[in-house]
């Protein structure tokens, strides 16, 4: 057959797009087996700052394996970052749980908030997907005997008895007043804190309540003033512990302010300003310049991402890490296979060395405390944390949207 020279034009002309597509979107190579990890947390809204930290640090740990070229069952291994907002919202979370459970993920890391990685977790469990969270901290998610459920973070049990301590033996206060959230993070931080205080022979002169989403503190600072605590310990985040200690500052109350790791960002002095001067916070771990691979990491996460970490994002690359371990350890990525090997993880992470208890908690670890100086979080303290006891009254915590 002969073609004319304007139909062959157009026929060369087709076959050099057609192959020019097929460069720019490759397909899979075949001995390249594609792992899917699943991140949520909340993306948008107030928390949105530290949700994208989590995400940053998921998604640092997954290009450096990649990176690595890693080979698991024979097969190079390319992980695929599937992240989600959940809006800090525990209905939201069991809706992103459910699609990436439908998507079919090798494992979960997430979520940021106990009230979203509580209900979620059941999702997880029932999928058969291995699921560690970098920042949920209330007892109840490693209480429901769920052997997918793990965590990288100190629970509210172990973080909550070593604030009493330090309230009470520290900064040596013997009248103590509390606010909480009433999420579950904040609440369960704060019965726990109360808990250390009593058995440290301090006294809770008030007890006061707000929620996530106020900004005017005033009536029940006004009511704790006449009660003159040496410390107001708040349980709850940033974006509330900002705004809260402005107001306690500008009230005239000059107890010692003291939170979790919660307010433990940067964000937390910027809300606060001035008034942040001399405020104590927490984090799980040892300071990282003291990890031997902390400064590393730090260093990596301000090259990459110009920015300062807030909170998790340590956390997060721990976890991350953890998890590819394990599957090559079972030298596989079907969640079945390398389940059993998470649970046997001792791994040396950015954030301390990581070992689980049989409900997927961290066997022991430390607290570091940390102080305002001159407009920065300064290390203040580090105290050693024992097993953590069973907390007789997670059980029945109420799940409420929430942070960590």
């Amino acid at each position: 057959m002969k073609f004319s020279g304007r139909f062959s034009f157009g026929l060369a002309a087709a076959i050099l797009i057609l192959s020019g597509c097929k460069e720019t979107s490759p397909l899979p190579k075949v001995d390249e087996q594609l792992v899917k990890i699943g991140h949520a947390a909340p993306l948008t809204g107030t928390q949105a700052h530290i949700g994208k930290d989590n995400e940053n640090g998921v998604r640092l740990a997954i290009e450096e394996a990649n990176a690595a070229g890693i080979i698991i069952g024979g097969q190079k291994i390319r992980f695929q970052l599937l992240s989600e907002d959940d809006q800090a919202d525990p209905k939201n979370g069991t809706i992103v749980a459910h699609k990436l459970a439908d998507a079919e993920i090798n494992g979960m890391i997430g979520h940021l908030n106990s009230g979203t990685t509580i209900p979620a977790s059941r999702v997880y469990h029932d999928a058969g997907i291995p699921q560690i969270s970098p920042s949920a901290t209330n007892p109840k998610y490693t209480q429901q005997g769920f052997k997918s459920a793990f965590r990288t973070m100190a629970n509210d049990v172990q973080q909550g008895k070593l604030l009493g301590q330090f309230a009470t033996k520290y900064l040596t206060a013997k009248r103590i007043a509390i606010i909480d959230d009433r999420t579950a993070y904040g609440q369960g931080l704060a019965d726990e804190f109360e808990k250390s205080v009593k058995a440290n022979g301090g006294v809770i002169v008030a007890r006061e309540f707000t929620t996530d989403k106020s900004t005017d503190f005033r009536a029940i600072l006004t009511a704790i003033k006449g009660k003159q605590p040496d410390v107001l310990f708040f349980g709850g985040m940033d974006p509330q512990g900002g705004p809260l200690m402005r107001q306690v500052r500008s009230l005239g109350i000059t107890a010692q302010f003291l939170g979790g790791d919660g307010v433990y960002t940067p964000e937390f002095i910027k809300l606060a300003g001035d008034a942040a001067e001399g405020a104590y916070g927490s984090l799980p771990g040892v300071p990282l310049e003291k990890m031997p691979s902390g400064l590393a990491f730090r260093d990596k996460y301000r090259a990459k991402y110009n920015r300062e970490i807030q909170l998790y994002a340590p956390f997060c690359y721990d976890a991350v890490n953890i998890m590819i371990e394990a599957m090559k350890r079972a030298d596989s990525v079907k969640p079945e296979k390398y389940l059993p090997e998470l649970a046997k993880t001792d791994h040396h992470g950015v954030t301390a060395r990581i070992v689980f208890d049989e409900k997927g908690d961290l066997k022991a670890g430390a607290i570091t405390f940390y102080r305002v100086r001159n407009g920065k979080w300064e290390v203040a303290e580090t105290l050693s944390s024992a097993p953590a006891e069973p907390a007789s009254t997670a059980a029945a915590m109420p799940v409420a949207d929430d942070h960590s």
